[in-house]
């Protein structure tokens, strides 16, 4: 054991210490250190304001290229004098809620004036901008730079194939800083490759293979993407509303008349339940492919939509990416008409502070499943299995003892989807599916209330119903969303939402159920929502139990912080090798279960992680556990006849 000295005693024997011994004394004054000052951070970008450019931009995009898929664009910036000028890359992107603009893919930059290469100086604080000084006497500026197109998976996501192309027009286009984006006049055409179809709420006239679109601003440019394809396919859902479908093959396009129907009625029940429209058309873009990376992003006019082959031809197999268009559309209203006051920005290099997410996602969330199934995209039983197993996930989210909700919203700056191990602790992007629980119970409230006079129909309509035909937007803030509420049913709204949202919690809010008449249970056969998510991801979910995803060859995908699995010791990345000397198969992981549950018997799991064998044993006895609802009462509740059609068929 080593004793320490007194302070007083090294402070005053050191001297004698250091003539004794003549070694370096560590209270010796330290060598000369540098130290420099910071220097002030200069903004030398300018602010938007909200006047008008003077002159209009013309692009020209090369989209021809389906083998290298490099997109080579020219885009022609009028300035009116001389001197400082700053282009700006996009990197704020609506619908994304983050600095989501792929700079590391705008390559090539060449700017010039009458021919002359002028240079430019990229703003070491701000990657995105692009410095520029304008000569003497110039009226335009040419930029030319291409687009490089993802040709792998771990490269991005794959936005053109031989057989189709999603163009977003932030990929491909710079704009000058200084102004509101819906302030700068511009003029766009695109390539494609000879004999495709083009899909966008923008509109144009064809020369060649050339579309040369109808000038517009820049907001609307950016808000207005497009599908281009080899097979190809319009109809016609009413009320000047289309589907626009590009496929990987023909066979892919062909959709039957119930199956139209469906998309009709999911248009007429959307008007019937907001009862005012914001487009003066609208666009569903539907990509139908395996090759192109999947997407469903939302625009005032249309939605860019990719989903898995299958989507028509294999519609009886379960409701599968049925989901996804009502979901878009909803947020040509919420999200794109109504937006939170701190998400609306003036350009794409404001910052987005992403609050609210929980109503613009959220309750977006909720009338897409009961939009979904009002229309018959989805059945009742599939509507109620989706809701049971959302509510299930969300109640294994133990992240929610020290992350409140509302703070979720920020994950999409955080971490961007990117993968987590340990996402029932870390919490991800649960505003989407806990909004729609939290307004699940507010309709159960306002029905309760009001003796089922009105439920959440009305406040859609209140609250999103305003200014017919008004394509701009109007922001609002979580004291207007209060207010229109209490115009509905009077109740103690501020008080609920900051309950739900504002605190941590122990559970996910689940008397929405409760009010409407049903109640999460758990049997040991999957819904139809737990089935396809197994026939997804090839493997076993048993989350709500043990605690674990398995894949068919016994690599977990997930384990549940906190779970029988996690007390174990097991985790994402490990392989389960064999179960009760058993090996490892699907079939043998819940017959294991089972059986333990019926003897009371510890699981012994041999695992392997890297090249370590260890084996595991698992005291875990409730079997297997998959999420239903199941009704509490006779009769239709209020959850039945929320999810009721309000239309009639086309």
């Amino acid at each position: 054991m080593r004793s320490l000295i007194p302070l007083s005693l090294l402070l005053y024997s050191a001297p004698i210490a250091l003539a004794q011994t003549a070694a370096p004394s560590p209270f010796t004054a330290p060598a000369t250190r540098s130290a420099p000052a910071a220097q002030p951070i200069l903004d030398t970008i300018p602010a938007a304001r909200d006047i008008p450019y003077p002159g209009t931009m013309r692009l020209e995009v090369d989209a021809s290229d389906t083998t290298q898929r490099i997109w080579r664009v020219k885009q022609t910036i009028p300035v009116s004098s001389s001197g400082p000028l700053v282009l700006l890359y996009p990197e704020w992107i609506p619908g994304a809620h983050s600095p989501r603009g792929q700079i590391d893919k705008f390559a090539g930059l060449r700017i010039s004036a009458n021919g002359k290469d002028i240079g430019w100086r990229r703003n070491p604080l701000d990657v995105f901008a692009f410095h520029v000084n304008v000569p003497e006497g110039v009226r335009e500026i040419v930029a030319e730079f291409q687009f490089l197109n993802p040709t792998t998976d771990n490269a991005g996501r794959i936005s053109a194939t031989d057989k189709m192309v999603n163009l977003q027009f932030w990929a491909t286009a710079l704009y000058p800083a200084g102004y509101y984006v819906r302030q700068i006049p511009v003029q766009a055409s695109v390539t494609y490759p000879a004999g495709w179809s083009a899909f966008s709420a923008l509109r144009g006239t064809q020369a060649g293979a050339t579309m040369i679109y109808e000038p517009t601003d820049f907001e609307t440019l950016i808000d207005s993407p497009i599908f281009a394809g080899k097979y190809a396919g319009t109809v016609d859902l009413g009320s000047n509303v289309t589907l626009n479908i590009v496929a990987d093959s023909k066979e892919e396009l062909a959709a039957t008349p119930d199956q139209v129907n469906a998309h009709k009625k999911l248009v007429a029940e959307s008007l019937a339940l907001f009862g005012a429209r914001h487009f003066d058309r609208y666009d569903f873009l539907l990509a139908i492919t395996d090759e192109m990376g999947g997407i469903g992003l939302e625009h005032h006019r249309s939605s860019e939509n990719a989903v898995d082959t299958g989507y028509f031809t294999k519609w009886n197999d379960g409701p599968g990416d049925r989901n996804l268009l009502p979901h878009e559309l909803v947020h040509s209203w919420n999200g794109k008409f109504r937006r939170p006051e701190l998400l609306w920005t003036p350009d794409y290099r404001t910052p987005m502070q992403d609050n609210l997410l929980w109503v613009y996602e959220g309750q977006t969330q909720f009338w897409g499943y009961v939009l979904g199934a009002r229309s018959g995209l989805y059945t009742k039983e599939q509507t109620l299995d989706a809701l049971a197993s959302i509510a299930a996930r969300l109640d294994l989210a133990k992240g929610r003892s020290w992350r409140a909700l509302e703070d979720t919203t920020h994950d999409p700056i955080i971490s961007a989807r990117r993968p987590k191990n340990w996402a029932s602790w870390q919490r991800a992007e649960d505003y989407y599916n806990e909004g729609l629980l939290i307004w699940l119970e507010a309709d159960g409230i306002i029905r309760r209330e009001s003796k089922g006079a009105r439920g959440m129909d009305d406040f859609a309509k209140a609250f999103f119903g305003m200014k017919d035909g008004d394509w701009g937007q109007i922001t609002y803030t979580r004291q207007d969303v209060i207010d229109t509420l209490n115009t509905v049913q009077p109740y103690d709204w501020a008080g609920f939402l900051s309950q739900r949202v504002d605190r941590t919690t122990t559970e996910a809010p689940k008397a929405g159920f409760t009010l409407g008449g049903y109640a999460l249970s758990f049997g040991d056969t999957p819904n139809s929502t737990t089935r396809e998510i197994e026939k997804a991801l090839k493997g076993i979910d048993q989350s709500y139990g043990i605690g674990l995803v398995v894949k068919t060859d016994g690599d977990i995908l997930t384990t549940i912080w906190d779970s029988p699995a996690f007390k174990a010791g097991l985790a994402s990345g490990m392989k389960i090798v064999a179960i009760n000397g058993t090996e490892y198969s699907g079939d043998v992981f819940k017959a294991s279960l089972t059986q333990a549950k019926a003897d009371k018997k510890p699981l012994e799991l041999i695992m392997k992680q890297g090249k370590n064998i260890r084996v595991i044993r698992l005291d875990y006895f409730l079997g297997v556990r998959y999420p239903r609802l199941t009704k509490t009462g006779e009769g239709e509740s209020s959850l039945d006849r929320l999810l009721q059609s309000k239309t009639t068929s086309p």
